[in-house]
């Protein structure tokens, strides 16, 4: 049997094996980092940008086809994301205007997309973010567009109507909703602020805890914590890091009345992305109201040429009553033929028609 000083030579020995991997492993960062910089640097020669999603994406799903020893294969995608993130701030660094302030669920999907360690810039709502990219004051934005129980973000598919932008990726991010306050103490609760989203998200929680209490809507889910944590009688419905960052306590965790909450974000940017093994390609287009069964021939193209579509919303023109447009995804990339014969066939259809890009799929989504 070993004694104390036997155990302790053990794990002084693991510990110092641990040291030496550490070391290898930063040798190896290292290494990967000065072949990335050429990377960068013929980029850089070729006016590319640094940010390729479709890659990122190869690069995640094969460390995780290939993850069979013990550290968790959840893990791998956030380690390497970050990873990637440093190579692409060294190589010329990568601004993103997003919904702030932060630790609002854009900040998040921001987050989860280009790491920490991109160029990560507030902006007071969705139109300042469309306004950047188009600017050229910030090189991507993150803007949300749909939410799975709450559906499509209005104001953000009207944006895209007038806007030149494309859409260069698409982030997926888990919804939690948190009720925060100062005292965290429910009956202290006068009012509560957020996004009129995460409201609706957690109508009924509301309803069964806190009947009487006022609603009040806000920019974002951090407005309503930067709120919370100036007023002792509001509670904001918000993430979990806007309770740390902004020093609030949870009265109640989770509160939103589905657990399966995701809301789906786009990456828009002047530039398209490079084609990838996976992509979707999103548009707009309008109907002839004046012709019987406009909508039906309108789909049409699709079925004719086995392209699926995977998501259809409408939306009022602004231009005149009962006037509509439609934003449509589907499987494939404008270049494939198949997608290119669809929408072909379906500009002579229609009143309008925008395709707003392609770009790689986002993980889970088939």
């Amino acid at each position: 049997m070993s004694g104390p000083d036997e155990s302790e030579k053990a794990l002084a020995r693991l510990r110092d094996e641990v040291d030496a991997i550490d070391t290898r492993i930063l040798e190896l960062l290292n290494e990967r980092t000065a072949r990335t910089n050429e990377i960068g640097r013929q980029k850089a020669a070729g006016g590319a940008t640094p940010f390729v999603p479709g890659r990122e994406l190869e690069i995640f799903e094969r460390l995780e086809r290939g993850a069979n020893g013990p550290f968790p294969k959840s893990a791998i995608r956030k380690v390497f994301r970050e990873i990637i993130s440093a190579s692409i701030a060294l190589q010329r660094g990568v601004s993103v205007a997003y919904l702030g302030p932060p630790a609002t669920y854009t900040h998040q999907a921001a987050i989860q997309q280009f790491g920490q360690m991109a160029d990560l810039r507030p902006a007071a709502t969705t139109d300042a973010i469309f306004e950047q990219v188009e600017s050229g004051q910030a090189e991507f934005g993150v803007v949300p567009v749909e939410n799975s129980n709450e559906g499509v973000v209005s104001h953000t598919l009207d944006l895209f109507v007038d806007s030149p932008l494309t859409i260069a990726a698409e982030v997926h991010v888990p919804i939690h909703h948190d009720l925060l306050s100062k005292s965290g103490e429910l009956r202290a609760i006068r009012a509560v602020h957020s996004h009129p989203q995460a409201l609706a998200q957690c109508r009924a929680w509301l309803e069964l805890n806190l009947p009487n209490v006022p609603q009040q809507t806000t920019h974002s889910t951090a407005q309503a914590a930067e709120l919370a944590a100036r007023n002792e009688e509001i509670a904001a419905i918000a993430s979990p890091v806007a309770a740390e960052l902004y020093g609030l306590r949870v009265v109640h965790s989770g509160i939103e009345d589905r657990v399966d909450n995701t809301t789906r974000f786009l990456v828009i940017s002047v530039r398209p992305p490079r084609r990838s093994a996976r992509d979707i390609t999103s548009i707009l287009f309008s109907i002839k109201r004046d012709q019987v069964g406009a909508l039906y021939k309108a789909l049409e193209p699709f079925y004719e040429n086995a392209v699926n579509l995977t998501r259809i919303e409408s939306r009022p023109t602004r231009v005149r009553a009962w006037e509509y447009v439609f934003f449509c995804d589907f499987e494939g990339h404008v270049e494939d033929s198949k997608v290119a014969a669809a929408i072909a066939q379906l500009r002579p259809r229609c009143d309008f028609v925008k395709v707003l890009g392609s770009y790689p799929e986002a993980e889970g989504t088939r």
